[in-house]
């Protein structure tokens, strides 16, 4: 009932990284042919490692599903310059903001997490943030870490260092280090 060839489809290629938007970074590990109701369909197997998850997409909902290949380097250089700007926050309610942030995280879009990233980013000096707004930050830097990590050949936790290196240039996220000793001088 099941087999698994090694072979390209629709771009695609066993053993290759891709974007699932709904999951972030799987890697395809094979084709597989299954029989759904009388109806044999070839699936594209896609394991997620962190997430101990296996996904079966089948290769005609590739494009409408929004699966990608991973995002080239002037894509995750220009998502590491996005954390770096200012953040900016829409003053209406809460909980539409949210719904932007998760649909922009479940995009898929590596430069629409990059912007999440930088919107909900708190520095140690500014005021702790709700759970809810963790929890959204938190889904879209280990989304971004895991796709700049696959790009750059690095683990996930130097990926994890580069973002946040990153987000400590952006403005307002705390004083340099010169300024910090003049106000500590004038302090004194």
């Amino acid at each position: 009932m099941v087999t698994k060839k090694p072979m390209q489809r629709q771009g695609f290629k066993t053993g290759e990284f891709v974007v699932y938007p709904a999951h972030g970074v799987g890697q395809i590990t094979g084709v597989e042919e299954q029989e759904v109701v009388g109806i044999t369909l070839e699936l594209f197997v896609i394991n997620f490692e962190q997430d101990k998850l296996t996904l079966r997409v089948p290769l005609a909902k590739v494009k409408s599903v929004g699966m990608r290949k991973l995002a080239e380097d002037v894509t995750v250089e220009k998502a590491l310059r996005t954390v770096t700007g200012r953040a900016r926050v829409k003053r209406t309610m809460w909980s539409r903001r949210a719904q932007e942030y998760e649909a922009k995280i479940n995009s898929g879009d590596l430069i629409s997490i990059a912007e999440v990233v930088r919107d909900l980013f708190r520095s140690e000096e500014q005021p702790e943030q709700s759970y809810s707004e963790r929890q959204l930050f938190e889904a879209a830097i280990d989304r971004m870490s895991r796709e700049i990590g696959v790009v750059n050949k690095i683990t996930l936790t130097e990926a994890l260092q580069l973002i946040q290196k990153n987000l400590a240039k952006s403005p307002r996220r705390g004083a340099k280090p010169d300024e910090a000793s003049d106000s500590a001088e004038a302090a004194a």
